[in-house]
């Protein structure tokens, strides 16, 4: 519908993630920039691994990786490389349907920094530098983000990162809470043998990555009895020896979890956990504001920002000592759980609402454009 007279006509943004690396994120902001006018399409591929949130006031097109997206085994990498860049061509084209091209991620960045559409060009910086680089990627990640008129991080630390990299347009903006995973009704149950325990349950949940510090919070779960630890998520690398050593107490869903499944396990979670060692910010610590959990959290990244409005207690990164004291202090503290909870619930609702996230990227959007 075109604008009324006085009216200013609704800014078309492309959200880019070619490889759908972070489909909730990109579908909860998506979301959100059309709750508020905006125009939103997201460009991305098809995700392998499950279900998807539906799409709410924006379009979705899976332009990129047709048939790689659906492949498996070892041929995929290979497919999905010759696809690429016929596919950032195609979409170079397509890019002047947009007045903003906000880009979530660039696949295959010595590459991507030739094959980018003119401007006006976002760039989120989930992670500020590759953490497990190939060669050249870092250089090339160096590059892409200063062809970006804008680079946004989601932590006041990133932020620093970024400037010593010699970035200056950057812009903090907080990665949104996931309410709509606390709004789910919850119609898929936990797995029957977690469904039987009565003890409290601490909660590590994400890909299972080496920087997510899980053999510290092993070492750290030794001698803790009161409750369980429950470790939830695809393992992106070898778990075995970890299973095997594993303290009493652990119990391990080493697969993809998918949306509809994570509501139970946060709802039963007493405390969420992430031993990180390192990070800027993390999609699980916003699920569990949303669902209003407690957190302990390694001091590092961005996580005292999040910290600091009561919603979790800070360890010292790769400190096991450290992380099971804490984990013991709360899990006999309920009264102080408790007013961690209600802190994480505030912040889901209040600076980390997407409605606030929105608020601020179409701010970024406005003085792009003008």
């Amino acid at each position: 519908m075109p604008p009324g007279r006085g009216e200013s006509p609704a800014v078309r943004v492309h959200l880019v993630d070619p490889s759908a690396f972070t489909p909730p994120y990109d579908r909860a902001l998506a979301a959100a920039l059309a709750r508020a006018g905006v125009e939103v399409e997201l460009v991305t591929s098809h995700f392998r691994y499950g279900p998807v949130p539906e799409p709410e006031g924006y379009r979705v097109a899976e332009d990129f990786y047709g048939r790689s997206s659906r492949m498996d085994g070892r041929g995929r990498m290979a497919v999905k490389l010759a696809e690429h860049v016929p596919d950032m061509l195609r979409y170079r084209r397509r890019a002047r349907e947009a007045d903003v091209v906000h880009w979530q991620w660039l696949t295959v960045q010595p590459l991507d920094v030739h094959l980018l559409p003119p401007g006006p060009r976002v760039l989120t910086a989930h992670d500020v530098l590759p953490r497990e680089p190939r060669p050249g990627q870092v250089a090339a990640t160096r590059r892409l983000l200063r062809r970006m008129d804008a680079v946004v991080v989601h932590s006041s630390h990133g932020e620093a990162r970024l400037r010593e990299l010699g970035v200056e347009r950057v812009h903090v903006i907080p990665h949104g809470a996931f309410e709509h995973l606390a709004r789910n009704p919850g119609r898929v149950g936990l797995p029957p043998d977690l469904a039987e325990v009565e003890k409290p349950v601490v909660l590590c949940f994400g890909l299972m990555r080496p920087y997510k510090g899980i053999d510290v919070l092993l070492e750290a779960w030794r001698g803790i009895e009161a409750a369980e630890l429950w470790l939830v998520g695809m393992p992106r690398m070898d778990i075995d020896t970890l299973v095997r050593s594993s303290p009493p107490g652990v119990r391990w869903v080493p697969r993809f979890v998918t949306d509809a499944e994570i509501p139970a396990f946060f709802r039963r979670a007493d405390l969420v956990v992430l031993p990180y060692r390192e990070i800027d910010q993390s999609g699980v610590l916003y699920t569990a504001l949303a669902f209003g959990k407690p957190l302990v959290l390694t001091e590092v990244g961005g996580f005292p920002e999040v910290a600091a409005h009561g919603a979790a207690r800070l360890v010292p990164p790769g400190d096991a000592g450290a992380l099971g004291a804490g984990l013991s202090e709360l899990l006999a503290d309920p009264a102080g759980r408790e007013e961690m909870a209600r802190a994480a619930a505030a912040a889901a609702a209040g600076p980390y609402s997407w409605d606030a996230v929105a608020e601020r990227t179409i701010a970024l959007y406005r003085d792009l454009l003008r």
